[in-house]
């Protein structure tokens, strides 16, 4: 049977993080999986994920099946996380539990295929690795815009150029926050063309908001997603509970449609249903029903979460002054700018090579590293190592 089937390369990611476990170095360095650190290097459970279990634990909730459309708690309460408060967006929406912000991300592509099978999905480049792989895999094509920097931020003038091609019901798949790789975010003035664009040429935007609270804050994070939805009858959200509640082998998420009004939503819940059902039927239960407890008392979770946005910061700003400080050009430092866990190095793959094989800090072939995998002892020689790789970098181009 399987004969056939050809062999293929292992996931660029998951391969390099698995060179990463068997480099015997103890002074080996892991920027490549976009996780959050502690001081120490460890991936924690949040406070308030521990008590939230403890909660469940004690009150022993039966295992019966729950809905296709999984936590109900949870999926209210992720709406009012993305959408605010506000009854006239909630009121358009339908937000279903998956797996993870990938399994929202493919069953939102599926809804697509079926609505529009001809669309085209349009996605930033550089872009997340898995978003193109994940509409390919509904049968849609992909294009791309480019996401570059300008000003500290996204140069939202070659974002317009390039969607100008786009043509009705074709999709434009937005970061909502912290863009993955580039940590480069968009103004509020971009969102506002972005939306202009989209009602103009009957287009429709995909947020991805994998990051939420990680960039300036929660509600600060959504501005741009919650500005599409006042100006547009049609928005897509796949959202994920794994960097900011901590769930991430919990694999916690949510697809969000919004439409004109309640009325447009008819056919949405059940398509998505029998997507899912086809699939792998209903979402697990335990990680909704942690983030469930977070979102009904959300304060101490919002406290926590603001703690480790200030720590990512913290270490962006102490990694772009070691920088700096080195002599190495803007280019290099100007990472400070950044939102999130991501910053994409103006490294070529044989500096992120070279960076790998002598000094045992990992990072994508690309040049993403994760700002949040760093530990404050290791600022120093990582900056140290970057200026080493960068200049050989710089001579090569120059050459």
């Amino acid at each position: 049977m399987f004969a056939n089937l050809p062999i293929l390369p292992a996931d660029p990611l998951w391969g390099l993080s698995a060179a990463f476990r068997q480099d015997p170095r103890p002074s080996r360095i892991d920027l490549v999986v976009g996780v959050y650190r502690d001081a120490t290097g460890i991936t924690p459970v949040l406070d308030v994920v521990k008590a939230a279990e403890r909660r469940l634990a004690m009150e022993a909730p039966s295992k019966a099946y729950r809905s296709l459309a999984g936590n109900v708690a949870f999926n209210d309460g992720m709406a009012k996380l993305l959408l605010g408060a506000e009854p006239a967006r909630l009121a358009r929406q339908f937000t279903m539990q998956t797996i993870g912000a990938s399994g929202a991300l493919r069953l939102l592509a599926d809804l697509v295929a079926r609505a529009n099978p001809e669309a085209t999905v349009w996605s930033t480049d550089p872009a997340y690795v898995n978003h193109r792989p994940l509409m390919e895999a509904a049968r849609l094509r992909v294009s791309h815009y480019r996401w570059r920097e300008r000003g500290g931020v996204v140069d939202v003038e070659a974002v317009l150029d390039d969607l100008a091609a786009a043509r009705r019901g074709d999709v434009v798949l937005l970061h909502g926050c912290c863009h993955n790789p580039t940590g480069i975010d968009m103004p509020l003035a971009g969102w506002a063309a972005i939306a202009d664009l989209c009602a103009n040429r009957g287009l429709v935007p995909l947020v991805d908001i994998a990051y939420q609270g990680f960039g300036d804050g929660l509600d600060e994070d959504a501005a741009g997603l919650r500005l599409l939805v006042d100006r547009l009858d049609t928005v897509l959200v796949s959202a994920s509970c794994s960097k900011n509640m901590g769930l991430y082998c919990e694999r916690t998420g949510t697809a969000t449609v919004i439409a004109a009004d309640a009325p447009a939503l008819r056919a949405v819940p059940g398509t998505l249903e029998r997507i899912t059902r086809s699939n792998y039927s209903m979402p697990a239960e335990h990680g909704a029903a942690i983030a469930a407890v977070l979102l009904a008392d959300p304060e101490p979770w919002r406290s926590e979460l603001e703690g480790m946005r200030r720590r990512v910061v913290g270490l962006r700003n102490a990694l772009a002054d070691a920088l700096e400080r080195l002599g190495l050009p803007e280019e290099m430092y100007g990472l400070r700018h950044h939102k999130g866990m991501f910053s994409l190095l103006p490294l070529g793959p044989d500096a992120m090579t070279r960076l790998r094989e002598e000094f045992a800090i990992y990072g994508t072939q690309t040049g993403r590293i994760n700002i949040a995998g760093l530990r404050p002892d290791q600022i120093e020689p990582v900056a140290h190592a970057l200026a080493r790789v960068s200049s050989a970098d710089r001579r090569s181009v120059a050459a």
